[in-house]
């Protein structure tokens, strides 16, 4: 894993080229340490998940180390790998998976652990974990129905197939879909545009999502005003209401 910074944008790299970044322990590991250390720094206010490899996001867990591991090592595994996609999904920060190529079981899993998914035409992505024995682990049983029902969930994670671009595009699988090759430099762009605002809006406003999605009504506007009162005497309010009045870009003091 690497970290690239883009001012207040933390671009977090999958880099495992040799084996289409296919997560190991090692790289579970990495990820995790990575998005603690990213979730602590309050001079981020973005994260673009990214890949190097040419062909391939990732194609999700690795399964020659897997097959290498008896049922005890396989158990004790468990935390390690999981620790990957709940760091992703813990960012307290708006995050955007830039996909392209292959990202299949865990490395499309990843893509849905974050906000925004932006991916280029190249982009195939599924869960096919069923078909080699096995479930969506990482997140993907209770990711996907979020975003596309509980139906279409069902149909695509029972047959395992994959998806290219322009139909998960159109189902929501992905929420942008752009011109070969430029997942990641419009991920960044998108996350640039986003970490122009209140670094303390951000957060709150993450917040809430996050925890009033499935909700009744009532309890989600509970959590909605939580986040509300967290900011609404913050130095931040204070310097966007001021910026507003007097027409300049706000410089936002992130408290």
């Amino acid at each position: 894993m690497a970290v690239v910074r883009h001012g207040h944008v933390a671009e977090l790299v999958l880099d495992r080229p040799a084996a289409m970044n296919a997560v190991s322990s090692a790289m579970a590991r990495s990820i995790a340490a990575a998005c603690d250390a990213l979730s602590a720094d309050q001079d981020v206010r973005a994260v673009v998940l990214t890949s190097t490899h040419e062909r391939a996001f990732c194609v999700g867990a690795d399964l020659k180390e897997r097959n290498s591991l008896s049922d005890a090592e396989l158990l004790r595994q468990r935390p390690v790998s999981r620790a990957a996609y709940q760091g992703v999904l813990a960012l307290p920060v708006p995050s955007v998976a830039a996909v392209h190529g292959f990202a299949l079981g865990g490395g499309f899993e990843l893509a849905l652990s974050c906000d925004i998914v932006v991916a280029d035409t190249t982009a195939v992505v599924g869960l096919p974990e069923v078909s080699v024995g096995v479930i969506p682990g990482g997140g993907g049983t209770q990711l996907l129905p979020r975003r596309v029902g509980a139906a279409r969930a069902a149909e695509l994670i029972f047959s395992a197939r994959r998806v290219e671009a322009e139909e998960a595009h159109r189902i929501g699988l992905v929420d942008q879909l752009v011109d070969a090759g430029r997942a990641r430099e419009e991920g960044l762009a998108l996350a640039g545009r986003i970490a122009s605002n209140s670094p303390v809006g951000l957060r709150a406003a993450k917040r809430a999502l996050r925890l009033g999605h499935g909700l009744d009504l009532a309890s989600g506007l509970e959590v909605e005003d939580g986040a509300w009162r967290a900011v609404a005497f913050s130095g931040d309010r204070a310097e966007g209401v001021a910026a507003f009045n007097e027409k300049r870009a706000p410089q936002w003091p992130g408290a």
